[in-house]
């Protein structure tokens, strides 16, 4: 369950982080609206905590040392990061379905 979790939080931040940044270039740039700002950011926000509590679950549920799991706290932060995170766990095998 945790690994599904985590996959699912990895794309979904991304995702997420898309929407803000496209809501952001709209309200700053093209018509001074913040409507994408004010739909995208709580639902980023959200979906960033569920992700850092799914790397944590997965951290506790798989054994991953303590440079891993930062890694994976940390690319939550720039955007799109947490795919190349998720990628880089399933590539290293630091995850068993």
């Amino acid at each position: 369950m945790p690994l599904r979790l985590f996959r699912f939080a990895a794309l979904a931040e991304a995702c997420s982080w898309i929407g803000l940044l496209v809501g952001m270039f709209f309200k700053y740039v093209v018509v001074h609206n913040e409507i994408g700002v004010k739909v995208f950011g709580p639902i980023h926000g959200a979906l960033f905590v569920l992700y850092g509590v799914s790397v944590l679950l997965c951290a506790r549920n798989y054994r991953w040392d303590a440079r891993t799991v930062l890694l994976g706290l940390f690319a939550a932060i720039p955007p799109l990061a947490t795919l190349w995170f998720e990628r880089r766990v399933a590539g290293r095998d630091l995850v068993t379905d």
